[in-house]
């Protein structure tokens, strides 16, 4: 299969680590024109096969792929384009800045016959998986409990008023879309869709910087930390009554858990051979697409659009929701 990488940011040198194990028959990179000699280095770092400085020439070319670790808010339009093109998309998380346009992305894939993935790597992560198929051990549920604060150093920046997209509102930022997406993709991955969902955050600027979303599944109760204004040490936990699953670390970089059960001791579970955090997802990705598991594409999907709803939910109960414009026209009659 043949990816092309759109942005060159974290997320995009985060898969760079684990790129060769991936097996693509081809891998270029999109940048801008007036970047080039730091695409060219990062293709020669990495030993990518190329790179584009055109949208519209990726789209042309015979790329199978397009991965968009691009900002958030920039992630509909592109995503979209390459969709229309007959792309097979990989989004990076958030997948769009509302519901509408996550409604839109995921017509325009079906549509088109293409597939269309958020890269939220907690669902193909071993641990993960292997925690869901353990929840029975705790008993009943009662608690759960996911967090993923760490001071952001652009919070300083915001703090002295310069407004960097991490912060920014009109730009698909905040706490709730960077960090505690997480939680939220780990708890509707495990338990599906909540009742009820209220989330109370620390707003300054119209963004939440930091906030406490609580999930209502009815005979348990979940919440969802996510801070980019203070740190604390992480942990997850999942507490029934026979004992508890204890995670410590984020969600999404896990690797391992603890199960305390009532008076019985600690059973340790930890993946051996763990390889890099991306690579899990980007492997299923490819077999999803390879074998054509519509079935695997659609469920995956319908998590997504959980999540998009909770987003779209939280954002609009503290006023954010109302700033994210709509870029392209909804799908219709393609």
């Amino acid at each position: 299969m043949r990816i092309a990488i759109l942005g060159a940011g974290m997320m995009a040198n985060l898969v760079m680590e684990t790129i060769k194990e991936l097996g693509f028959s081809y891998v270029a990179v999109l940048g801008r024109k007036g970047s080039e000699e730091k695409v060219k280095a990062l293709c020669r770092d990495n030993g990518l096969d190329g790179y584009f400085l055109d949208y519209e020439e990726l789209l042309n070319s015979d790329v199978d792929i397009v991965y968009v670790a691009l900002p958030n808010h920039l992630h509909y339009e592109f995503a979209r384009k390459a969709l229309m093109r007959g792309k097979h998309v990989i989004i990076e998380k958030p997948m769009a800045a509302n519901e509408q346009q996550f409604k839109d992305l995921a017509r325009t894939a079906e549509i088109k016959g293409v597939m269309l993935f958020e890269a939220m790597n907690v669902h193909y992560l071993p641990a993960y998986r292997a925690l869901k198929e353990q929840l029975w051990q705790v008993g009943d549920l009662k608690i759960v409990s996911f967090n993923y604060s760490q001071y952001s150093s652009r919070y300083d920046a915001f703090k002295n008023g310069q407004i960097l997209p991490a912060f920014d509102p009109m730009k698909a930022g905040g706490a709730l879309m960077d960090l505690n997406v997480y939680n939220i993709h780990g708890i509707v991955g495990l338990f599906g869709k909540p009742w009820e969902v209220k989330y109370e955050a620390n707003i300054e600027r119209g963004i939440d910087t930091s906030g406490i979303l609580t999930l209502d599944y009815g005979d348990f109760k979940a919440v969802a930390i996510g801070a980019k204004d203070c740190r604390a040490p992480v942990r997850c936990t999942i507490q029934g009554t026979n004992g508890c699953f204890v995670i410590p670390k984020p969600i999404s970089q896990m690797e391992g858990y603890d199960l305390m059960l009532n008076d019985q001791g600690t059973v340790e579970y930890r993946t051996e051979d763990a390889k890099n955090r991306l690579y899990y997802e980007f492997m299923e990705f490819q077999r999803i697409i390879r074998e054509k598991d519509w079935e695997k594409e659609k469920e995956m999907l319908g998590i997504s659009g959980i999540v998009s709803e909770i987003l779209e939910e939280a954002r609009r109960q503290n006023g954010i929701f109302t700033r994210f414009p709509v870029m392209l026209p909804v799908a219709s009659g393609i």
